[in-house]
């Protein structure tokens, strides 16, 4: 089946009702998704300084799961955290697909890149017998690649390892190819971690149609376009004047340090955990998906100045 951009945006934004349960991609997308991945898109997926946490929440993706999408909508060649091969070879094959796919493989970006040191503060793995530093990785990887997706709040913006006083030099995939004049396009997914939905949808929209628009900090505007303050199920307190001094106590969050005025993402409907609840339900919005963060908004539990 074929689907237009018209209704991608329609079944994946602000008016697709079924998108809001979490971790679904409906099924017109999936098949879409499956025809237009015919011949299989290589993704090279490589970790800098970082968690994991991007990949622990893709593996939460619900419809399509996590099976379909390796093995039906894309083709993941390489991921240090869930393929079964390691050590010398397997990171060989990395470079080899590269080599191979020029300009036609994605890759996909997890944590930041730390530059301090000439690099020495993450080496993945040995070629030929000689570390290979993050930096060197980037460097070759990066302009070889269709487009970068760049994953998380590290991979997108330097994140946690790239606080102060950021010892490590750490930065975000954009500042870095700015640093070293490296022209290939880079879609930012951020988030602590990202929404599975966030990553499986925006690599649907570059299968089927390219890459979405993005807004000023180069985040698809259909997943990042909208703020959190305005679309929060306590905004109704925050009109009222009516704030909680304490958790647990109803009224707006602002006082306890909500950032959601400053913050923009769609998890107001998209809900995590299958949809069962959001920061907001349990504590509140701390600006994961903005540049900045952790920095900007610390220290988290304080009245936003913003």
């Amino acid at each position: 089946m074929s689907i237009s951009r018209r209704q991608f945006l329609k079944l994946c934004g602000a008016t697709g009702a079924a998108i809001s349960v979490s971790g679904s991609l409906i099924p017109e997308i999936v098949a879409a998704m499956e025809k237009a991945a015919a011949g299989n898109p290589p993704v090279v997926w490589i970790q800098g300084s970082g968690c994991t946490g991007c990949s622990v929440s893709l593996l939460n993706t619900v419809h399509p799961n996590i099976a379909e999408v390796l093995l039906k909508i894309i083709s993941l060649k390489y991921h240090p955290t869930i393929m079964a091969s390691a050590g010398d070879k397997a990171f060989e094959y990395l470079f080899q697909t590269a080599d191979k796919n020029k300009g036609k493989f994605f890759l996909a970006v997890e944590g930041s890149i730390a530059t301090g040191a000439g690099g020495k503060y993450c080496i993945p793995g040995k070629l030929k017998g000689k570390e290979v530093t993050f930096v060197e990785m980037m460097k070759d990887l990066g302009p070889k690649a269709a487009a970068v997706l760049a994953l998380g709040q590290c991979g997108a913006y330097g994140g946690i390892p790239a606080g102060k006083p950021n010892p490590t030099d750490s930065k975000g995939v954009m500042d870095f190819f700015k640093d070293h004049g490296i022209k290939t396009p880079v879609i930012n997914i951020p988030g602590c971690p990202p929404h599975p939905d966030w990553m499986v949808g925006t690599i649907a929209h570059v299968l089927m149609f390219g890459i979405p628009e993005l807004d000023s900090d180069g985040r698809p505007t259909l997943f990042f376009g909208t703020n959190v303050h305005d679309n929060c199920a306590y905004r109704s307190y925050y009109e009222e004047k009516k704030f909680a001094k304490l958790f647990g106590e109803e009224g707006c969050r602002l006082e306890l340090g909500c950032k959601g005025p400053e913050s923009f993402s769609d998890c107001w409907k998209r809900g995590w955990n299958n949809n069962v609840n959001w920061c907001i339900h349990n504590s509140l919005c701390l600006g994961c998906t903005e540049p900045g963060y952790p920095d900007r908004f610390a220290p988290f539990y304080e009245k936003t100045t913003g």
